[in-house]
């Protein structure tokens, strides 16, 4: 009997950016079938992954041959010097054999069987062999690509349908620089997708974007060592190469390190450096930060990060010589995040850090006083507090922590504020950008990053002068703080916001409102008058 096969028509190719993202979406989501989001994810960013990567490299094929082709080789010549792997090492580009590259797995999935054990391949074990020939050619990758694509539980027809659709979609075509742009925009939405599906579970491994632009705005990482020691998939890094890039800055001048816990997000991690272009150290495998750093006696200039919070269980020895602080306490792991990161700091170190609000205010077990020998220890140079409903992961109210080893002038900015530390509420910043989701809009970020900026003098304040602005931000002196029982809740200190002064004077104000009031209850009271007479009538 022949193999079954399955039908395939080819889909319409998507012309917008939208276009794109909705219909890999959708096909996608096909998937889904008895997997979770946990689980598909995987299959379809790898599936993307390789579809990149194998672009990437027949891209570099032609423009190598083309180079060749102008020094004036012969064809013959050429043939045999396009397949140095070194010259795709040389430009960023991974190698791709030849049975992993997209247009093999394209020609060789059509008309498979869905499951023959002695008939051809299927088309998850065609990719799953590409996976393999893959990390054979580029050690970088090892352990970085998922598996599996010929589990029991993959959908092979459906699957097919993705290979088919993917193939119908070019990367590039308007160059090199646009299409690791396209794939990163595309890479980055679908982790968004998937944190959506996810729901609580999906901030694990993401960031809301809009956060992690704020942290990047305020630390502005130029060059030098930033790190992540809980990374995720990789967000924050690719947030400080998008920031290098809107600077014209080299993003070569960062390098890039950071560990991560779960496999699976680790794995996604690794992909997400590679897509966009970045060489990240992010270990050569996943571990648990408290338990094992993987990158020890490494000083970060900058460190970025969204721990989990108020994790009750973790890896916690009282003996830990990163309790600097105080020892943190065992049902409570976010100010043993925040003594880590402040470990990892450099004598000009800067750090940026995501906590649950009661981080700013708790004084249960210990940590009012780790908090106490934080700020008097001169560490903490801005809070802020964000608005509800930015994270689709968890209903708890967050703020962001920003730590500075050196808050003398002439560190990172101009302005001498040892003994000083900036308050903003930014609670009534942003905007619904869905029905229970909230998201923070570029002027919103500006708005906060400028307020630190002026505060602080640093090269891109543009000479703006800080000034406190009721309601919104206020430069405090540790002393006060310490009057506040070392409680670090900006709505504390930024007081309320100034009312504007509309020329009525106040005597008149109070007697129009009054009379505007006594007016509204005699309305009410004819109304209700009326609708009881009306009652009486049906009665």
């Amino acid at each position: 009997m022949p193999p079954r096969t399955r039908k395939t028509t080819a889909p319409a190719v998507p012309s917008t950016m939208k276009e794109l993202k909705d219909t890999l979406w959708k096909a996608a989501d096909k998937l889904r079938g008895s997997m979770d989001a946990s689980q598909y994810k995987d299959v379809v960013l790898g599936l993307v992954f390789l579809k990149y990567v194998s672009e990437a490299y027949d891209a570099a094929t032609v423009a190598i041959a083309e180079e060749l082709r102008a020094e004036g080789y012969r064809e013959d010549q050429i043939e045999q010097l396009v397949g140095d792997q070194d010259d795709y090492r040389g430009r960023g580009v991974f190698v791709v054999p030849p049975t992993a590259r997209w247009d093999y797995l394209a020609e060789h999935s059509k008309g498979l069987s869905e499951s023959e054990p002695n008939g051809p391949k299927s088309v998850g074990r065609l990719v799953d062999d590409a996976m393999d020939l893959l990390i054979g050619a580029n050690p970088s990758l090892r352990n970085s690509l998922p598996h599996g694509f010929n589990r029991e539980n993959v959908d092979q027809r459906r699957l097919g349908e993705l290979v088919d659709l993917l193939n119908n979609i070019r990367f590039f075509g308007e160059g090199a620089s646009r299409a690791r742009d396209l794939m990163g925009e595309v890479y980055e939405y679908f982790l968004e997708q998937f944190a959506r599906a996810e729901g609580k579970r999906g901030g694990e491994f993401y960031t809301p974007p809009s956060v992690v632009r704020t942290i990047v705005e305020i630390l502005e990482p130029t060059e030098g060592r930033v790190y992540d020691p809980c990374c995720g998939s990789a967000g924050m890094f690719v947030q400080a190469e998008k920031f290098l890039a809107a600077h014209d800055k080299d993003k070569t001048a960062l390098s890039i390190f950071g560990q991560e816990l779960n496999e699976r997000t680790w794995r996604m991690a690794t992909m997400n450096l590679a897509i966009h272009g970045l060489n990240g150290n992010l270990a050569d495998r996943w571990g648990d930060t408290f338990a094992l750093d993987l990158h020890p006696n490494l000083q970060m200039d900058y460190v970025m990060a969204n721990p989990p919070f108020n994790i009750k269980d973790w890896a916690r020895s009282e003996e830990d010589a990163r309790w600097v602080y105080g020892v943190p306490p065992v049902r409570n792991a976010n100010y043993a995040w925040m003594q880590h990161i402040i470990s990892k700091l450099t004598p000009h170190g800067m750090a940026g850090v995501v906590m649950a609000n009661g981080s700013m205010s708790s004084t249960s077990n210990g940590e009012g006083d780790i908090r106490a020998n934080l700020v008097e220890a001169d560490l903490v140079t801005c809070m802020v507090a964000l608005p509800d409903k930015l994270f689709r992961s968890t209903g708890i109210p967050a703020c962001l922590w920003f730590f500075a080893k050196d808050k003398s002038a002439g560190a990172q900015g101009s302005i001498d504020r040892r003994g000083e530390v900036l308050f903003i509420d930014a609670r009534n910043l942003g905007f619904m950008a869905e029905r229970a989701l909230r998201d923070l809009a570029p002027e919103d970020i500006q708005r906060i990053a400028d307020t630190y900026r002026a505060w602080r003098g640093t090269a891109s304040a543009e000479g703006a002068e800080y000034e406190d602005v009721p309601g919104f931000c206020a430069s405090v002196p540790v002393a006060r703080i310490k009057e506040a029982g070392y409680a670090l809740t900006p709505g504390r200190y930024v007081g309320a916001a100034a009312i504007a002064d509309d020329g009525e004077p106040i005597d008149e104000k109070i007697a129009r409102l009054t009379g505007e009031l006594t007016a509204a209850f005699d309305e009410s009271d004819r109304l209700q008058s009326e609708v009881r007479k009306q009652l009486r009538r049906v009665s």
